[in-house]
């Protein structure tokens, strides 16, 4: 993961310094994810999907005519998952049943985003994109401490699709999976959880 930020970063400064004329913008993005907690030993402990909410703001820089850009957020993210304890008997011999795992996370994801903007003028209403990175999220407050023990800080590789309509929303839908553990188990050391995450969401740029 160190190496593909290094990457990034440097991709990043390597066209900044060479293409000079940049764009920026920023604006309000809101959404859902749909969350995984996978476990390691994924036949231990039963575990099913659960929604969550995504809100906060996005800031775009577009380097003028080449369809490349790059983007960083803030965003409050709520991911959860639905963790049969009660399945087995050490957990469920200390109370644990069917519990709601739940993370809040202020997740700042780092784009590198490309722009298919050679569409004969349609690109003006409606223009697709891609876009790749590292995401780093903040744990700001979780529950189940009892059972878990959470990393305060966790590095995701986040990537996805989408398309720009009328030069301002940004429709998007994207993938994000956890590069080191999201919590475990108190009772099993090695029972590592990841969080593994679909979501899709909606950016209003300001202009």
């Amino acid at each position: 993961m160190k190496k593909l930020t290094l990457l990034f970063s440097t991709l990043l400064l390597t066209c900044t310094i060479s293409l000079g004329q940049t764009t920026s913008r920023w604006g309000i993005t809101a959404g859902a994810n749909l969350n995984e907690v996978h476990f390691k030993q994924h036949d231990i402990v039963p575990s099913t999907r659960m929604v969550g909410p995504q809100l906060g703001v996005t800031s775009e820089m577009n380097f003028s005519g080449i369809g490349f850009g790059v983007e960083a957020s803030a965003l409050y993210t709520l991911k959860q998952g639905k963790v049969n304890y009660g399945a087995r008997p050490m957990w469920a011999a200390v109370g644990a049943g069917k519990e709601t795992v739940s993370m809040h996370y202020l997740d700042v994801p780092l784009h590198l985003k490309f722009k298919y903007n050679r569409l004969g003028g349609l690109e003006s209403t409606i223009m697709p994109m891609v876009y790749v990175g590292p995401q780093f999220s903040f744990l700001v407050a979780s529950n189940h401490h009892e059972l878990n023990i959470y990393p305060p800080v966790n590095v995701y590789l986040d990537m996805g699709v989408g398309c720009e309509l009328l030069e301002r929303v940004q429709l998007r839908g994207g993938y994000n999976f956890s590069i080191g553990q999201s919590f475990h188990t108190k009772l099993l050391d090695d029972n590592v959880a990841k969080n593994r995450t679909w979501y899709v969401n909606l950016t209003y740029f300001m202009k």
